[in-house]
């Protein structure tokens, strides 16, 4: 029972790491770099002028008034 504390800390700490850092690993391949790439596909063919031009004609400003 000597020093069972301290060697079962170092086992969770270790596996603490792993886990964390799998973790990790796992939402930067499967969440942050999928989001990353569709709003780079997105912007790639947006035209702001013409979003704007929709948003003019639909009544959607007070401050440009539609046409």
């Amino acid at each position: 029972m000597r020093r069972l504390l301290a060697s079962r800390i170092k086992f969770h700490l270790f596996g603490a790491f792993f886990v964390s850092v799998g973790c990790a690993a796992l939402y930067k391949f499967g969440v942050a770099e999928p989001r990353k790439r569709a709003y780079a596909e997105f912007y790639k063919n947006y035209d702001a002028m013409k979003d704007f031009e929709a948003m003019r004609a639909a009544g959607v400003f007070e401050s440009a008034p539609p046409k």
